[in-house]
């Protein structure tokens, strides 16, 4: 099972942070949302995860480049060009980073991944931006169930400003 992770919006909204960084990028915790993404999924046994980048696309790929010697105690000796690795922290994971163009809407990027999801007969797909508290297993197991093909989670949420609750199209106090 894969899963795929939407990685190329600008975060207009957000622009005092993704001016730097893509908003898949932006640190809760000192980890970036992307990697609490990748743990929730790896969380129930999905550790291979094609990310689609756009806007800043490099940054992400940089990041993954640089993964394991950012999260391991090492020795660089620079006279002896060599590294030694101490203490190693890391991932199950397997990463593809597909750079699926600047401005490509979303079916363009499926689209352009399709060749590295095309032999699994099920994949998960998210966006990189959010955090949620879902069940992974009870999700595929409910959209295999119903041999559906696709399923979507979503939430409802309050509303933004609050509500106002017109009985008969009268506010009473």
């Amino acid at each position: 099972m894969k899963a795929v992770i939407l990685a190329g919006g600008y975060g207009t909204r957000i622009s005092e942070e993704t001016d730097l960084k893509p908003k898949p990028m932006i640190e809760i915790g000192g980890m970036p949302v992307l990697w609490h993404i990748m743990k929730l999924y790896s969380f129930y046994g999905i550790n291979e995860f094609i990310i689609c980048c756009g806007y800043k696309g490099y940054l992400i790929k940089e990041y993954f480049s640089n993964y394991f010697i950012h999260r391991s105690d090492v020795t660089i000796d620079l006279g002896e060009n060599s590294v030694e690795i101490h203490k190693k922290l890391s991932e199950p994971w397997k990463v593809t980073l597909v750079d699926t163009g600047q401005d490509t809407m979303t079916g363009g990027r499926l689209k352009r991944i399709s060749s590295y999801v095309e032999k699994e007969d099920c994949f998960c797909m998210t966006y990189g931006d959010g955090l949620a508290d879902v069940n992974i297993s009870n999700l595929i197991e409910s959209h295999r169930n119903k041999g559906l093909q696709a399923t979507l989670t979503a939430t409802h949420l309050p509303g933004r400003f609050g509500i106002l609750d017109t009985p008969h199209g009268i506010v009473q106090a």
